[in-house]
């Protein structure tokens, strides 16, 4: 989905100025259509996820079909001891132990994902990341899933912090609409201390699908 200045600015909980300066500076994901500058929205929200920007309460309001990120986390579940290695081993193993639907095609998602190199993964800080292709994951007819991984042995990626992570996040979804509801919500509860207390320790998935309703709640 394409937003103007003002779609941007009004997702971002911010004013037009503070957009045409992020822009300025080169920051923030964008292109050019003629003379007039458009967002790609889940470039968008990765992009404050990353920059830890508050997001406009409206878009963590919006219907998700009764599918919040808890449930998604729950139906995803957790995997520890993901093998380590370099950027490019963790993604392979990651896909390879993901509880994908009929709908999913692991290689099509794999080969997405190493088509982004190192893009495909986007440190958030905090030990975490978010592997994501250029356009969200898609699975036509599956329920949403939020599968998060705990490495092995941390690694790399040139966090915003410098912290080498550890925990991996990845969002499959049924449409772009309700990854990009799932994603504002992660994003909340990335900035939430209970929920990244819960992460730091690696608890079971019960304790962390318990965090992630509590911060739903709040919202």
């Amino acid at each position: 989905m394409q937003l103007s200045i003002r779609d941007a600015a009004a997702l971002l909980n911010v004013s037009e100025t503070a957009v045409y300066r992020y822009l300025d500076d080169g920051d923030i994901p964008a292109c050019r259509v003629g003379e007039d500058v458009r967002f790609n929205r889940a470039e968008l929200v990765e992009w404050a996820t990353l920059k830890k920007l508050p997001l406009s309460p409206a878009i963590l309001k919006e219907p998700a079909g009764g599918v919040s990120l808890a449930d998604a986390i729950a139906a995803g579940g957790v995997r520890r001891d993901l093998c380590a290695g370099g950027p490019e081993q963790v993604l392979r193993a990651m896909v390879s132990s993901l509880p994908l639907p009929q709908a999913a095609d692991s290689d099509v998602i794999l080969e997405m994902l190493l088509a982004r190199g190192e893009q495909a993964m986007t440190p958030v800080g905090e030990g975490i990341a978010i592997p994501h292709v250029r356009h969200p994951a898609i699975a036509a007819a599956c329920r949403p899933l939020a599968t998060l991984f705990f490495l092995k042995e941390p690694i790399d990626l040139k966090a915003p912090d410098a912290r080498p992570v550890g925990a991996l996040f990845f969002l499959l979804s049924p449409t772009v609409r309700v990854h990009l509801l799932l994603l504002s919500r992660l994003a909340v509860a990335l900035r939430d201390e209970g929920f990244k207390a819960v992460l730091e320790r690696r608890a079971g998935a019960e304790d962390i699908v318990r965090e992630a309703r509590r911060v739903e709640a709040m919202l």
